[in-house]
C-alpha cells in the first residue's frame, strides 16, 4: 500500500517489526503458559548472540546477517512473554486466589462510586488482605461487589473500606456456545471473585483509601455527571449525553445500544479516536487567532496535552481512549518540533505504549477494530476520495465523510463479521449524517459544562442538547427498525479471519501495484474462505444434539436437527431482547441453525425428546400436572426445570434413568438437594449452573 511518502516498507516503519515481535511473545505466553525463567534464558542467549555478532569481521557479516535479525526477534518476542508473565496478576505471590478459601474474611478498599442496577448497587472493590489465623495477609486481586438496596449503608463510596464476610464466588462463564468469555475479560482486568452482600454480609470500618488523582477523577465525573442530570430531563438522551461527553456507559439502555451497534455507529457513544479528533480539532481551531503569538507555541501543545489527557482520565483511562490519546500526543509532538513525524510509527509505538501498560488490551475488540479502522483510514482514504471531484464544498464534505467511512470498512470488515456476526448495511447513509450531529451535541454539551453556573443559560444549553440528541436516537433507532439495516448471524472464525485479510491484502496489492503474486494470493485466500465455510456448513447440517443452556433464573433448550432448531423453554427467551441476543443467539450462530415449528429426524411430544438413538424426559410444572399420563421408560437424561416440585426418590420409583441434568432456572436450595439425593443413590448428575452448558448428542 502507498500514502504520501509512497510505499510502505519495514524499513521505514522499525517500531512496526518491534511491536509485532512483542505481540507474537505476548500471544504465546498467554496460551501457552511457560515459566518465565525459560524466556528469561532466551532474551540472555539472544543478547549474546547479537553481541557476539558485534565481534565478527565485517567481511563474515553480510552471509550471518540474517542471524543477527533473527536474535533480535527472538529477544523482543522473550520480552513480550516476559511483559506478558508480569501483568498476570495470577503469578504473583499475593494473588488472592492462592489464599482465598470459602469463610475467610477479606478487607477490600472500594475502587469506584456505586452504580444503581435494576436490583441491587454494584462496585468493583481491590482486595488488600485476608484472615489467616487472626493474622492479616496482604492480597492482591479485583472483587465485584453486588449490595442489596435493603439496608444499605448510604456512607459507602470511592475509598470505603469493609470487611467481607459473605462467600466470595470465583468468577465463572456460563460457557454457552459461542457466547461470550466473561471469565477472560474479567481475568484481563484483574477481577476474579464476585458476591451479593447484605446486611451482615460485611462490616463497614472506619478507614478509607484514596490517591489523589482517583478523587480528582471520579469527583470531576460525578460533576459532569450531576450537570447532564440536572439539565437534560430524559433518561435516553441523558445516558446517551453521558457516554458521549465522559464514556459513562452504566445508564444507557441495552436496546438503545444495539441500535446503534446495528447501523454502524456505536463508535458515537464510546470514547474513541473520533472523540478525540473533535476534541483535538476544536482546541487546534481556538488557537489558530493567536498563531503568530511566540507564547503560543509554548501554551498551546501543553494546554492540548493536558487537555486530551484529562478527558482520558475523565473517561476512566479506558483502552480506547487511552491509545486515542497517546496517538494525537505524538502528531502533537512532531507539530511542536515542526516535524512531520512517520504517521506508521506513531500508530504502532502508541500500540507498544498500550500493550506494555497492560498486554491483555490485545484482545479487546475495541483495541483491534480501533487500530485497524486509523491504519485503513490511512492507507486506502486518499485513493477511494479520488474517485469523485466535487467543487461544491457541501457535496465536497459530504463525499470526503464517505470516503472515511468507506476506508475505515476495508481492514474493519473481518474483526467485526468475526466479533459481532453482523455487518450493518446502511452505514455509510447513517456514518455521514450521525457523525457531523454527534460533533456538534458534543460541543454543545462541552458549552452547557462551561456554563453550568449561570441556571438559566445551562438551562437552555441542556434542552437544547436533549433536543438533538432526541433526533439522533429517533433516526438511529428508525433506521435500525429497517429490514435490511444488518445483515446478521453471520458465522466467522479465526481461520476465515485470515484468509479475509488474505484476500484483502493480495486484491488491494494488486489493484495498486499491478502484482500479479497478490492478485493469486487473493484468488486463493477466498477460495479456501469459501472451500472453509462450505465444509462447515456440511458437517453441520449432519449434527443432532441437545443443548441445555446456562442462564440464570431461565429454562432454555434448543432441540437440533441438521441446520434447524426446536426451543424449549421460558417464553420470555422466544422474543427478541438482551437475553436471547447474549446468551442464545452466538450459539445459533455457530451452529448455523433456525428456527423450526417440527423437526425431520427428532420430535419432541409431551415433555419427551426422542431420536434414534436418544430419548429425554423433560420434568418442570407442565410434566407435574400431566405425570399420570407417562409411562414407565429408560430415559438416556433427564432434565428438572422451573424448580419443579419432585425429588430424586420419586423420580427413581417412576423412570429408570441414565443421566440427571439440572439447569440455571431452579433455586440453589433446590438443585443442592437434588445432587445429594442423586450422589445418596449414586445417580450421575450436571448441573448447569456449576458446571456451564450441557450438550449432547442425539
Amino acid at each position: 500500500m502507498n500514502n504520501i511518502h509512497g510505499k510502505i516498507t519495514l524499513q521505514k516503519v522499525p517500531l512496526l517489526r518491534l511491536l509485532l515481535s512483542i505481540i507474537v511473545g505476548i500471544v504465546v505466553q498467554y496460551y501457552f503458559n511457560v515459566h518465565n525463567a525459560y524466556y528469561v534464558l532466551t532474551a540472555i542467549i539472544s543478547v549474546l548472540v547479537f553481541s557476539i555478532f558485534g565481534l565478527i569481521p565485517s567481511t563474515k557479516k553480510i552471509s550471518l546477517k540474517p542471524i543477527e535479525g533473527i536474535s533480535l526477534i527472538i529477544f523482543f518476542v522473550s520480552l513480550g512473554a516476559l511483559l506478558c508473565y508480569q501483568k498476570n496478576q495470577t503469578h504473583e505471590k499475593e494473588w488472592i486466589g492462592k489464599y482465598y478459601q470459602a469463610g475467610l474474611p477479606v478487607m477490600v478498599t472500594l475502587q469506584e462510586p456505586l452504580v444503581v442496577r435494576a436490583k441491587s448497587f454494584k462496585t468493583l472493590a481491590k482486595a488488600e488482605a485476608i484472615l489467616i489465623n487472626n493474622q492479616w495477609q496482604p492480597i492482591k486481586g479485583g472483587v465485584l461487589l453486588y449490595f442489596s438496596k435493603e439496608n444499605i449503608n448510604s456512607e459507602l463510596k470511592y475509598g470505603s473500606q469493609i470487611i467481607i464476610t459473605n462467600p466470595l464466588v470465583e468468577i465463572e462463564n456460563a460457557n454457552n456456545p459461542g457466547g461470550f468469555n466473561y471469565k477472560e475479560y474479567c481475568l484481563f482486568q484483574h477481577i476474579y471473585y464476585q458476591t451479593f452482600l447484605k446486611q451482615g454480609g460485611y462490616k463497614t470500618l472506619l478507614t478509607s483509601s484514596t490517591n489523589f488523582l482517583g478523587s480528582l477523577i471520579i469527583n470531576t465525573r460525578s460533576a459532569i455527571l450531576s450537570i447532564i442530570r440536572n439539565n437534560i430531563n430524559n433518561p435516553a438522551e441523558q445516558s446517551v449525553a453521558e457516554a458521549l461527553l465522559i464514556g459513562y456507559r452504566d445508564d444507557l439502555d441495552k436496546d438503545l445500544v444495539q441500535a446503534y451497534n446495528n447501523t454502524g455507529v456505536i463508535h458515537i457513544i464510546i470514547i474513541s479516536g473520533l472523540r478525540m479528533g473533535m476534541i483535538y480539532g476544536l482546541l487546534i481551531f481556538l488557537f489558530r487567532p493567536f498563531k503568530s503569538k511566540k507564547w503560543a507555541k509554548l501554551v498551546k501543545p501543553i494546554v492540548i496535552f493536558l487537555v486530551l489527557w484529562g478527558f482520558c482520565l475523565i473517561a476512566g483511562a479506558a483502552p480506547s481512549a487511552t491509545r486515542s490519546t497517546v496517538m494525537f500526543s505524538f502528531i502533537l509532538l512532531g507539530e511542536s518540533l515542526n516535524r512531520k513525524t512517520n504517521i506508521y510509527n506513531n500508530l504502532a509505538l502508541s500500540a507498544l505504549i498500550i500493550l506494555l501498560i497492560n498486554p491483555f488490551s490485545l484482545w479487546d475488540a475495541g483495541f483491534q477494530l480501533s487500530y485497524a479502522a486509523v491504519l485503513s483510514i490511512i492507507l486506502f482514504y486518499r485513493h477511494i476520495h479520488s474517485w469523485l471531484y466535487l467543487k461544491n464544498k457541501s457535496l465536497e464534505f459530504i463525499w470526503s465523510l464517505s470516503a472515511v467511512t468507506l476506508s475505515a470498512q476495508i481492514l474493519t470488515l473481518p474483526l467485526i463479521l468475526f466479533h459481532f456476526h453482523q455487518l450493518p448495511t446502511l452505514f455509510l447513509f447513517t456514518n455521514v449524517l450521525a457523525v457531523p450531529f454527534s460533533c456538534i451535541i458534543l460541543y454543545v454539551e462541552l458549552l452547557l459544562v462551561i456554563f453550568s453556573p449561570f441556571t438559566f443559560l445551562a438551562g437552555l444549553l441542556g434542552r437544547l442538547t436533549g433536543w438533538m440528541l432526541a433526533l439522533m436516537n429517533e433516526y438511529i433507532i428508525n433506521v435500525n427498525n429497517l429490514p435490511f439495516s444488518v445483515w446478521s448471524d453471520i458465522h466467522v472464525d479465526l481461520p476465515q479471519v485470515l484468509l479475509l485479510y488474505g484476500f484483502i491484502i493480495g486484491i488491494v496489492s494488486w489493484l495498486l501495484y499491478k502484482n500479479k503474486k497478490g492478485a493469486l494470493l487473493g484468488m486463493l485466500s477466498f477460495l479456501f474462505f469459501l472451500g472453509y465455510g462450505t465444509i462447515d456448513i456440511y458437517i453441520k447440517l449432519k449434527q443432532q444434539k441437545m443443548i441445555v443452556y446456562n442462564i440464570s433464573q431461565h429454562s432454555a433448550i434448543d432441540i437440533i436437527d441438521g441446520n434447524k432448531y426446536l426451543f424449549v423453554g421460558d417464553s420470555v427467551l422466544k422474543q427478541e431482547g438482551f437475553l436471547t441476543n447474549f446468551h442464545l443467539k452466538p450459539s445459533r450462530i455457530l451452529n448455523r441453525i433456525t428456527a423450526a415449528d417440527t423437526l425431520s429426524s427428532i420430535s419432541f411430544n409431551q415433555n419427551i425428546i426422542q431420536s434414534n438413538h436418544k430419548i429425554i424426559l423433560i420434568i418442570n410444572t407442565s410434566f407435574i400436572k400431566n405425570k399420570s399420563t407417562f409411562q414407565k421408560l429408560k430415559f438416556d437424561a433427564i432434565i428438572i426445570t422451573n424448580n419443579a416440585d419432585v425429588t430424586i426418590k420419586d423420580i427413581n420409583a417412576a423412570f429408570d434413568c441414565n443421566l440427571y441434568v439440572f439447569d440455571a432456572s431452579s433455586a440453589n436450595y433446590k438443585v443442592t438437594n437434588w445432587i445429594k439425593d442423586a450422589t445418596l443413590a449414586h445417580q450421575p448428575y450436571y448441573s448447569v449452573a456449576e458446571k456451564g452448558t450441557f450438550q449432547m448428542a442425539l
